[in-house]
Parts: C-alpha cells; structure tokens; sequence
C-alpha cells in the first residue's frame, strides 16, 4: 500500500526536508499540506508538484478531504501540545519534529491525546540519523568502551534563520527576527529549548536509559532579546557529571565547516571513550587495549534505516514499536532534564530532576 502522508503546520523550516523524504519514499504518497499561512506553503507547492486541491489553510479540511495515515506536524515548540490534541481525534499517526514539547506537561499532553488510538506518536530529532551517530550507538552496544558513565555534547549554529528547507543559508532580516518564534519566549524560542533536547535525548540514547539525579543550568541573558542564544547545564548522574551546551552563533554551521568548539558528542566509558562530531566520517576511540586510540570509519546508513520517514513507515508495517530518540519514553527523559534545566536557570540554583 502507499501510506498517505500529510504536512501541518510550517512554523518550523524543518518540514520541507520532512516532505522531501515522503516524495523520495516509494511507499509514500504526499496526499496534502496546509498552514494558516499560504505564503509558507509555496515553495513545498513548487517543490513537489502539488495540486491546488492538496493545499489547505484550515487543517480540519485538509484532514477530512485527504484522510491520511500519517501527519507531520512543525509548530513552534509551545503549541506541539496543542496540535497533537487537534489532529489526534482524526485517528491517525503522527510524526512531530523536535523537541518533543516546550515542557513536560505539554509533552505528557501529548502522550494522553494518543491513548485509545491504536496509532503511534514519534518525535524526530534530525541528528538520529546522522551516519555518526548511528555508528556510535552501535559500537556502545558492541561493548567496544563498556558502560557509558559520561556524556558531554556541544550542539547548535549559526542561527535558527539562516537557513531554509535543505539547509539554503540565508540571511534574515531584523523584521523576520523580532516576529519569528524562535526567538518569542511563549513560543518556546531560544538556543536551549531549541538544541538541548538533542543532547538530552541523544545522550540518554547512548546512557542506556539513564536519569539524572539533579541538574544545574546556566543561561546567557542577550541585551535586546527575550531568549537566550547560549545555555550551559551540568547534570549529575549515579555513575558521574554530564554536560549539554547549546550555541546559537556558531562560528559557522557544523554541516558546512565545523565550529571551534566542535559540535557533537564524547561518551565516556568504563572501558574507554569515543567520540563522535556532527557530520564526519570517523569517530575516534580509546579503550583500556589501545590508549593511544585508533579511529573507526563512519559506513552510509542503509533504507529503511536512512530517514524518520523511512523509519516509521517500516515500523508501521512490520507492526515495530518506535525506539531509541523518537520513542516518547526516551524523548520523555529528554525533556524531563530540559525541564529541568530551564529551572534551574530561571532560580539560579542546582534542582532535583524533575517529573
């Protein structure tokens, strides 16, 4: 069958990426689009040929007239909760792009909306599917540095408006920033709400599950702006500290040329330590055997493992629960340490996990 696939809501530039991947999917069909928005919507309408009877401004019609399988949904992170309980009674699956909401509470909302649906909710983080990060996993379950104790990730860019679908830089206008979410605090804007939940849930990924016991964050406070572009949150665990820093104002982009301070992730072992920067194509590692370290090459990802769409379509028909990033409880303990964090910046002391 051609799974029915429709796009909603276009706050986050994310989604011409997710609608290139369900046109480039055999098995996909890209049924509709819609954004209160028209403007929004053009370039996806030029990009995958689309019918003037596949577009809509109310997603109610878009939903009833097009009846899809699966949505994707790309609000600004405040309203995630929000439109997962709009689309949900529609009984369909849904795919959110990060993070997985603006707090627990709204993430928690989220997972009650889907109860009783018999339909799965996954929420992308687009670094899972960095061949980098793949590899590391692997070689995390392979034993190759034993249990991870440590993890310290460096993460972000040059800033959430200078690029578009496909990563095409531009440069904003002073006009675009005031009115764009990411930058509205009741939106959920700022570089930590909008970063530190790849290290947060990537890193509870690669630390097997584990939660924090108390976390302590710091943020900047930028003259001008409401949000911060700068957040730095230290998270104590049984086996050790953890790190997460989030930077919007990179030197340059990590996917052109990688930044000083080098955006990805160190894991630290029992056995040995490895590390994994966004987008090269080795990861280097020590272990107790080879001290001095050695490096492993980083292989292509292989179908159905390449993309989320991709990923979840093969869930939906092999009848497979969504793992690792996009599963809610993974992503849960993600927020719950963001959650957390924004606390612990906002009181300017360390506080106990929270949730």
């Amino acid at each position: 069958m051609a799974w029915k696939i429709a796009g909603i809501n276009f706050d986050h530039f994310h989604m011409g990426d997710l609608l290139r991947m369900v046109d480039d999917h055999p098995g996909a069909e890209l049924v509709g689009i819609s954004d209160e928005q028209p403007e929004r919507m053009q370039e996806a309408k030029a990009n995958f040929s689309l019918r003037e009877e596949q577009i809509f401004t109310d997603y109610k019609e878009c939903l009833e007239k097009t009846r899809p399988d699966l949505v994707i949904l790309c609000p600004a992170a405040a309203r995630h909760a929000e439109w997962t309980e709009k689309v949900a009674p529609y009984g369909v699956h849904i795919l959110m792009e990060k993070p997985f909401a603006a707090s627990l509470a709204d993430a928690d909302r989220m997972v009650e909306a889907m109860k009783g649906k018999g339909k799965h909710l996954a929420i992308n983080w687009p670094l899972r599917w960095a061949p980098v990060q793949v590899k590391a996993h692997d070689l995390i379950d392979e034993g190759v540095i034993g249990e991870v104790l440590e993890v310290h990730t460096y993460g972000g860019n040059s800033g959430p408006l200078r690029h578009g679908a496909d990563k095409n830089e531009r440069e904003p206008s002073a006009e675009e920033k005031a009115a764009s979410w990411f930058y509205q605090k009741a939106e959920g804007g700022g570089s930590l709400m909008d970063y530190m939940g790849y290290g947060t849930t990537l890193g509870t990924w690669h630390l097997g599950g584990k939660k924090p016991i108390e976390v302590s964050c710091m943020m900047d406070e930028p003259d001008g702006l409401e949000v911060d572009e700068h957040s730095v949150t230290t998270a104590r665990y049984a086996s050790g500290l953890s790190t997460f820093e989030t930077r919007w104002g990179t030197f340059t982009d990590p996917w052109t040329l990688q930044p000083q301070p080098k955006c990805g992730f160190v894991m630290v072992g029992r056995e040995g330590t490895l590390s994994c920067y966004e987008y090269e194509k080795i990861i280097r590692v020590q272990t107790r055997e080879c001290p001095q370290g050695f490096e492993v090459d980083v292989p292509d990802l292989n179908a159905p493992f390449v993309n989320p769409v991709q990923y979840f379509i093969h869930c939906l028909e092999n009848n497979c629960e969504i793992e690792g990033p996009l599963s809610v409880e993974i992503s849960r303990i993600g927020q719950q340490i963001v959650d957390t964090a924004v606390l612990s910046a906002k009181e300017k002391r360390t506080v106990p996990l929270l949730g």
